[in-house]
């Protein structure tokens, strides 16, 4: 009897490359009645919150996983971070239909090759786009595809207590200042969030949550220090951060994984896209309502997010583009056949 079971093998990149690879599992249930995920041990939360998603393994030594996905009874699998590592897996797993990533050396442990169209010189189709690709090879797609990240009840409880012990009785509005780079947190300027906080709050007053991990806590004090933002860097889950961005007004973040998961959530949501360098075609947020704010600081060539020494782009955020996309993705839809 054929399998009804398929696999997703989404192992690598930040939370937001695995909210995004979330698209192929939806695909992918255009043939097969259960999806699966393999992700990395950091982001199963949000494998768990995605409902096109069934059951979640987390990527652990090859043989382990090998064993374990082959009791699973995989008729297909999709591998859309490859490394030679989790090209092997599905093979020792002995799925039969395997699709990743072509010119490769580990490529040709793949039944289905897909040529990755950003290699190629492609630097504006959406990064949903390139991976449906891998789905499209085996039959499968999403014609609208949107990421989906679904808080719990759990999540929800936490979002509601974290707001009552931070005294937000109504409305309010979040601003996620970092993004997942580590190595910037001593060099990431908090200036620029201090001007875009006033200015936000001058718009309409209301309360301003800073979000972040624990690490981002130092950058989301210094902004509070400043303004009357209220910081909730560290003090939240995956799951009640989007649970917050799902009733907040609206979401400005910088690109970054949780700028995903705001849009994923429903949430009016700007993604800043500060340096020259970066791709807000290929990597916009996807939601009912989102905008983007495009690079206009002059960043010298080679700066790039991974090695910029000073980021002097975020201290000159244009302020007002922002404000302007935030009013845009906050102002109610038109009515149909309205002009």
């Amino acid at each position: 009897m054929a399998s009804d079971r398929a696999l997703l093998i989404a192992a690598g990149g930040g939370i937001g490359d695995t909210l995004l690879a979330g698209v192929v599992a939806h695909a992918l249930h255009e043939r097969f009645a259960h999806v699966d995920a393999l992700v990395l041990p950091a982001h199963r939360t949000i494998a768990e919150h995605d409902p096109a998603i069934e059951r979640v393994h987390v990527l652990a030594s090859p043989v382990i996983d090998a064993e374990d996905l082959r009791r699973g009874g995989y008729a297909a699998a999709i591998v859309t971070w490859a490394t030679f590592r989790t090209a092997l897996i599905p093979a020792v797993a002995r799925i039969p239909v395997r699709v990743g990533q072509a010119q490769r050396l580990y490529s040709r442990l793949f039944t289905e090759r897909v040529i990755v169209r950003s290699e190629h010189g492609d630097h504006t189709t959406h990064w949903t786009q390139i991976l449906l690709d891998y789905a499209r090879a085996i039959g499968c797609d999403d014609p609208v595809p949107q990421p989906a990240f679904v808080p719990t009840a759990e999540d929800r409880a936490g979002a509601a207590a974290l707001l009552a012990a931070r005294g937000v009785t109504g409305s309010y509005a979040m601003l996620h200042p970092t993004r997942g780079l580590s190595a910037a947190h001593a060099r990431w300027p908090a200036s620029g969030f201090v001007a875009l906080v006033r200015a936000l709050r001058e718009r309409d007053g209301l309360p301003l949550l800073i979000s972040g991990s624990a690490a981002d806590a130092p950058i989301a004090e210094a902004i509070a220090r400043e303004t009357d933002a209220i910081p909730i860097a560290g003090a939240t889950s995956i799951g009640v951060y989007a649970a917050l961005a799902e009733r907040a007004w609206y979401v400005v973040a910088m690109d970054s994984g949780p700028m995903h998961i705001a849009a994923a959530v429903g949430a009016p949501t700007v993604g800043i896209f500060a340096l020259q360098s970066d791709e807000p075609d290929r990597w916009a947020p996807i939601g009912p309502r989102t905008a983007v704010v495009r690079a206009v600081y002059p960043c010298p060539p080679g700066h790039r997010k991974e090695t910029c020494p000073d980021f002097a782009c975020v201290r000159h955020l244009d302020i007002a583009a922002i404000v302007r996309a935030r009013d845009g993705v906050t102002a109610p839809p038109a009515e149909p056949g309205s002009s």
